[in-house]
Formats: structure tokens, C-alpha cells, sequence
């Protein structure tokens, strides 16, 4: 039997090693060039901070889930941008791939302060409770330990020994790519009975929040369609990893783990099959 400890363990250990590789890949002048654009971050603020948290709270009043822990995965992940996957289905959409890595490693390293502040407030609210909580400060402690000290930790060893971190970072990034997917083999297995009870109406509210993270990013990315199309996949794809992190550590065994496992293979497929439809569309 999968124990919640061990997936905590794993979980905690991909993600560590994910914002390593990550780091690895991104210098300090990239990610100051796109910092410096603050009408650009101030844009990506706006779609991932306000924006998607909104269309949540608004699609889950609608939907109104029977269990209550359903909502807090969500909310989980409407917190949580930043994700990984981002600058990939960016090239492969033909879109900003500059800007798609510099708007990922500012919302993953500014989630960790962000993130549990609004499920401060998100969590009772949408729950009518204040019982439904997570401890803010553990979550900043964990996210801080498993998040941004390791992407500092790549950035600087892309800036101080950047010969030494182009060695690193493909064995780096296959390491992530396999981490990944035993994570989401092991997850899937112990939460595999919650995932075949999710009803149509369920996928339903899963694609529409989908489609209204892509609207919000298309509509707050321009000038220019390389951007749009950098920041909707930037919007739509959230990070997946940190919300497991969050909800094993806070949830675990419930619901909520289900909603945020269910959505995340909803959105990467989703976005990825966008970024395709946009590769093979005539500019």
C-alpha cells in the first residue's frame, strides 16, 4: 500500500530537483530582461493572481461540489502558477520562450509568499468554515525549502559555473522528466478509486476553467502574438508539483489531492494540444 508519507517524500524530492534544472537553465540576464518589463509582470500578475483564482471561485459556485475538499484542491492550484511545462509548450506554439521562462521562475518563486495568502482567505471563504485551513507558515517554510532555495540554488550555478551547469542540465532535466512521471504513477495509483468517481459535470468544470485561463492570458498578453501566447500557457499551466506538495501535506487522503492530480493532467494535455494547434497554424 502507498503510504501519504512516501508520496509526500516523492513529491517533495521532484520538486526540489525540478527548480534545480530549472534554475539551471536560466541566467540572470534573461531573467532580469523580463523583471524589467513591468508592464508585462504586472500583466502576469494580474491573469495568474487575480484572474484565475476569480474564474475559480466563480465556476465553483457554480458547479457547487457535494464534498468540500473538492474545492480546496482547486484552490490550490489557482494559487499556484509557475509551472515548468510552461517554456516548453511555448516553443512548441512558436510563441516567447525568453519571456515564458522569466514568467515562470517569477511566479514560481513569488508563489511561495502569495500562494498562502490566498488560500488564507480563499479556503474559509469558499467553504463557510473557518476549520478549512492550511498553516500559512508551513506552507511558506516547505515552499521556500522546496522551491525557491533550490531555484536560487541552479541560478547560481548557471551564473557562477556556467560551464559546469550546461553539463548538469540535461541529466537534470531527464532526472525531472522521470521523477515526473513515477510521481504521477504513484499518485494515480493510490488515488485512482477518488479519480473514477468524477462524473461528466466534473470535466466539464475542469474544461471551462481551463478555457477561461486561456482567455485571461490571450486577452492580458499583448502587444504582439509571441507574448499572448507565451502568457496564456503561462496562465492555463499551474504548478502542479506545489500543489501536490500543498495538498498531500495539508489534505492528504482526501479530495482535494483528487482535484488538484485530476485538473493538472487535464490542463498539461489541454495546453499542450493548444501549443500544438498553434505550431501547425499559418502565422
Amino acid at each position: 500500500m502507498i503510504t501519504a508519507e512516501f508520496i509526500n517524500i516523492l513529491v517533495a524530492i521532484t520538486l526540489i530537483e525540478m527548480m534545480v534544472a530549472i534554475g539551471l537553465g536560466v541566467s540572470l540576464a534573461e531573467l532580469a530582461a523580463v523583471a524589467r518589463n513591468g508592464r508585462l509582470v504586472t500583466k502576469a500578475a494580474l491573469a495568474n493572481y487575480l484572474c484565475v483564482p476569480a474564474i475559480t471561485v466563480g465556476l465553483l459556485i457554480a458547479f457547487h461540489p457535494a464534498d468540500p475538499m473538492v474545492p480546496a484542491g482547486f484552490l490550490i492550484l489557482a494559487a499556484c502558477p509557475g509551472a515548468p511545462f510552461g517554456p516548453g509548450c511555448t516553443k512548441i506554439a512558436k510563441g516567447n520562450v525568453a519571456v515564458a521562462v522569466g514568467l515562470m521562475v517569477i511566479l514560481a518563486g513569488s508563489s511561495a509568499f502569495v500562494a498562502p495568502l490566498l488560500l488564507h482567505f480563499l479556503l474559509p471563504f469558499m467553504s463557510g468554515s473557518e476549520t478549512l485551513q492550511v498553516d500559512a507558515g508551513k506552507i511558506v517554510v516547505t515552499l521556500l525549502a522546496t522551491q525557491l532555495l533550490p531555484l536560487c540554488v541552479g541560478l547560481g550555478a548557471r551564473h557562477w559555473w556556467p560551464v559546469l551547469a550546461a553539463k548538469l542540465q540535461k541529466p537534470a532535466n531527464l532526472a525531472s522528466a522521470f521523477l515526473n512521471l513515477a510521481l504521477f504513477g504513484v499518485v494515480l495509483i493510490a488515488y485512482f478509486p477518488l479519480l473514477s468517481e468524477i462524473r461528466l459535470r466534473g470535466y466539464l468544470g475542469m474544461l471551462a476553467l481551463l478555457l477561461a485561463s486561456w482567455c485571461a492570458g490571450w486577452l492580458l498578453g499583448g502587444p504582439g502574438n509571441e507574448n499572448r501566447k507565451a502568457l496564456t500557457l503561462t496562465t492555463s499551466l499551474r504548478n502542479v508539483g506545489v500543489g501536490l506538495v500543498i495538498a498531500t501535506s495539508n489534505f492528504g487522503g482526501t479530495a482535494a489531492v483528487t482535484a488538484v492530480l485530476a485538473y493538472g493532467l487535464l490542463e498539461i494535455i489541454g495546453s499542450l494540444l493548444l501549443a500544438l494547434a498553434w505550431h501547425r497554424a499559418k502565422e
